[in-house]
């Protein structure tokens, strides 16, 4: 039980003197629950002239009136505080409350955590395949004055069309293949400049966990494959997109943005990558929990996001104040985001900021709503003192219709 403190007997002085909870708190300057709590624990040791608390039990409630003196209630001593069973998450909480909604008790739900068991597993079987990556020779010749900048919007991967209903089919398999091949052409197309930007600007993954459901409203999603293959796959293809960059860049930096369908897979991708390139001396992974991108590479000045919560104009002022030195030690400044599934390009004052196409399928969703936009994958060299001086683009070209 412990031994009575200086301010739980500070507390019993003040009562004895003012004769009142109310008047003795303020004089103690301190809120009259915590006056309440200094008494409670002042009663459990005897010293206020009640017994000391019976084992099992602890003290409710100390009334105080001039007619009787002090006396208390005491109830069934309560457990520990509630900790959620490792392996579990809360899945919801019931409130029993009074007429004017105030909370009497409540009850926390539990369920078994199967998307961070789910991402656990994949990632544990992915680096017991491939423990660590082997470095591939470095190319021999590159240009330290020029950047190059891989975005990738939107690839949405698990993401099922059926192509009679959407007019193009896409499953796990036909997403993976299409990076990987256009990856290859652009890396190809892209000059040598010795470091490369891979920007994966959210919503790498179609769906979060196994409900198939849009994290924020609960939307239902059409999913190919199991959840456990779709982290695997979406590791592996990753892998794949860096190793082909090392092959024409020095230095290779990877950056994944989470996206509104996938705000908690997309830890699990950048996690998996940290382990895989872990003793890599050209591969930098970046680890930050931040839904904003910033980087300054000389004159310029790049930014991005996922676009699904703020606008053009508030993403050029979240730059300019959060980054204030960057800002100012920059000529050239560009924003980059995905979300919308389709190319733009202002100006917000002299910042370009740009959303991408994507290269993954419209499913049924997008379908029915008329979604339509082209597909392609770009890459943007950027000169270390003349800002963007080129790009590069792979398209995909659109389905044709057949007829039934």
């Amino acid at each position: 039980m412990g031994e009575i403190t200086d301010k739980e007997l500070e507390a019993i002085e003040a009562l004895k003197k003012y004769g009142g909870q109310r008047v003795a708190a303020e004089a103690l300057g301190i809120s009259r629950a915590s006056f309440r709590d200094r008494l409670r624990s002042a009663a459990r040791h005897g010293v206020m002239g009640f017994k000391p608390v019976p084992e099992g039990f602890e003290i409710s409630q100390i009334a105080t009136r001039a007619e009787d003196g002090s006396h208390v209630k005491m109830r069934p001593e309560r457990g520990p505080e509630f900790q959620v069973p490792e392996g579990m998450t809360v899945k919801g909480v019931s409130a029993l409350v009074d007429g004017q909604g105030r909370v009497i008790q409540q009850w926390i739900k539990p369920t078994l955590d199967q998307v961070h068991n789910a991402i656990a597993e994949a990632l544990e079987k992915r680096f017991a395949e491939t423990f660590i990556s082997v470095p591939l020779p470095a190319p021999a010749v590159t240009e330290s004055n020029l950047l190059s900048i891989y975005p990738i919007a939107d690839q949405h991967l698990g993401l099922l069309a059926w192509g009679r209903e959407t007019g193009d089919a896409y499953d796990l398999k036909i997403g993976c293949a299409r990076l990987r091949d256009c990856t290859k052409r652009l890396v190809a197309q892209s000059p040598p400049s010795e470091t490369a930007i891979i920007l994966n600007l959210g919503d790498w993954q179609h769906t979060d966990d196994e409900k198939n459901v849009t994290p924020g409203h609960g939307f239902t999603l059409d999913v190919d494959s199991r959840y456990f293959k779709l982290v695997q796959a979406g590791v592996d293809l990753m892998v794949d997109v860096v190793e082909l960059a090392l092959q024409k860049h020095q230095q290779v930096m990877v950056r994944n943005l989470p996206g509104n369908h996938d705000p908690h897979a997309h830890v699990a991708l950048t996690m998996g990558l940290r382990g895989h390139y872990r003793e890599h001396p050209r591969v930098t992974i970046l680890a930050d929990p931040s839904e904003f991108f910033y980087y300054r590479w000389h004159n310029n000045f790049i930014g991005a996001t996922h676009g699904h919560k703020i606008k053009p104009a508030a993403m050029v002022m979240d730059m300019a104040v959060t980054r204030r030195e960057d800002w100012s030690k920059s000529d050239y400044r560009y924003f980059y985001f995905g979300h919308i599934h389709h190319e733009t390009a202002r100006e917000v004052g002299d910042v370009r900021c740009e959303s991408f196409q994507t290269l993954a399928s419209k499913d049924a969703y997008s379908h029915s709503h008329g979604f339509t936009a082209g597909r392609s994958l770009t890459s943007i060299t950027l000169h270390a003192q003349d800002g963007e001086i080129g790009r590069h683009r792979v398209n995909i070209p659109p389905p044709k219709r057949t007829k039934q």
